[in-house]
């Protein structure tokens, strides 16, 4: 049955700024440490998800999709491959002060690789944990190169206080910093390019500075002044056993919260238009139960991560979670 759901092995990143709450918390085996990143769903050459399950099991992601391209859908990028990478990040320290490239940069400048907008999906935070996001007034490329000599930048940055369960936009070009205490769910393109600017002059285990990319930074950064970002509205919409939320919605990936209390039913099964079929990735955030199709299943609990395609089978969920449900 090689249109069924399958599930993904991740693939962990060991940043100087990562904890071991994703070992603790979300059900990550791994020795690394610390663990910064577990990259839940990526075809992205810097780390590729295996599947372990069904017929496909042992074979990377990215093979099964160029083997199978139907399973994305009608994704009109779907030319380029699987367009998402999607994480849980473990910020125990705070991360670089750093800005993504958008596409036609990206593309003129690093190789024809995807810039980077993104959406965080905030699943902890300790109290006063806080981001950087984007400038607090106009500004310009000089006056914020001057202040990266001389140490003052953050004074022109606005500094956003974090809650559980806050959804933030980050728009390619948008100077950002993920402060400490915080676990979130970063859904994004499916690309590894980031723009450090600065670093709070750290060591890694090695004894070196990171490397930083600040001229480049200075030509993709938006100078402009970023609005306080708001909450959006959230409408919970329910049927039986299930009931779903909008969190975001951009040119790249719709991303819904999806609560499941149910003996069984099945919520992947929604009739759409022929030139809107997209594959679902399910990132699993809390809870556990089973994905029943046919006579087969798979098991799921916090922490897993399945890939629905586009023209998947039937597909009924039993049991009591919380998904994030991500398409393009």
């Amino acid at each position: 049955m090689n249109n069924a759901p399958f599930l993904l092995s991740p693939v962990y990143k060991d940043y100087i700024w990562g904890g071991d709450r994703l070992k603790k918390e979300f059900n990550k085996d791994t020795e690394i440490s610390p663990l910064a990143e577990s990259w839940e769903c990526s075809v992205h050459p810097d780390g590729e998800s295996m599947i372990i399950s069904g017929e496909f099991r042992g074979k990377t992601l990215n093979n099964v999709l160029d083997d199978n391209p139907e399973f994305l859908g009608s994704h009109p990028d779907k030319s380029f491959g699987f367009p998402l990478l999607i994480k849980l990040i473990d910020a125990n320290e705070k991360l670089s002060l750093q800005v993504h490239p958008n596409d036609e940069y990206a593309f003129e400048y690093e190789n024809g690789e995807h810039g980077k907008t993104e959406m965080w999906y905030i699943l902890d935070a300790k109290p006063d944990s806080k981001l950087i996001y984007g400038f607090a007034h106009n500004t310009e490329e000089e006056t914020v190169k001057n202040a990266i000599a001389n140490g003052t930048l953050q004074k022109h940055l606005n500094e956003i206080p974090v809650e559980k369960d806050d959804v933030f936009m980050v728009n390619a070009g948008t100077v950002h910093a993920i402060g400490s205490g915080i676990i979130l769910a970063e859904i994004q393109e499916s690309s590894n390019l980031t723009y450090r600017i600065f670093d709070y002059d750290r060591t890694d285990k090695n004894g070196q500075k990171r490397k930083l990319h600040i001229d480049k930074a200075l030509k993709v950064m938006d100078y402009t002044k970023s609005s306080f970002p708001r909450q959006p509205l959230r409408v919970l919409k329910y049927r039986r056993g299930a009931a779903t939320e909008l969190l975001a919605r951009c040119r790249y990936f719709e991303v819904s919260r999806m609560l499941i209390n149910a003996d069984g039913v099945d919520v992947l099964n929604v009739p759409y238009e022929a030139d809107s079929f997209s594959f679902r990735v399910l990132l699993c955030i809390d809870g556990q139960g089973r994905m029943t199709y046919g006579s087969d299943h798979i098991e799921f609990r916090k922490g897993s991560c399945v890939f629905v395609p586009a023209n998947s089978v039937k597909i009924e969920i039993t049991g009591k979670a919380t998904f994030l449900d991500v398409r393009a």
